[in-house]
């Protein structure tokens, strides 16, 4: 067993092309002994929103604060605090702060979706 502290895993700006205004902090690695799994803390501040992209894993996701717009090429879904989302692996998909406070989610990716 293995405990992560929040306040040792800092929040670092996401420089990935298309990211406006989000941080994440990687909360479970592979270097801290999951074998299958990582989650990571994302914060979109108003305005903000991932990159638009696509990959071969799901992502588990769920919302703790602030209002958001899962948009993807199914369709957009907006979700809050307590919901739970599935990305299916291959679906073209973004996140986007709709709200006026930061959007904060946790997503849980395969160890390879967390290079």
């Amino acid at each position: 067993m293995k405990i992560m502290k929040r306040e040792e895993r800092p929040l670092q700006p996401v420089n990935a092309e298309g990211a406006v205004k989000v941080s994440v902090s990687k909360m479970v690695t592979e270097s801290d002994g999951s074998p299958t799994a990582a989650m990571r803390l994302f914060e979109i501040e108003p305005g903000g929103n991932t990159p638009w992209h696509t990959h071969p894993w799901e992502h588990v996701v769920f919302g703790i604060a602030g209002r958001g717009t899962l948009k993807s090429e199914n369709g957009d879904a907006e979700f809050g605090p307590g919901d739970a989302l599935l990305v299916d692996p291959g679906e073209q998909h973004n996140f986007v702060n709709v709200g006026d406070e930061p959007l904060k989610l946790i997503c849980v990716v395969p160890l390879k979706g967390d290079k």
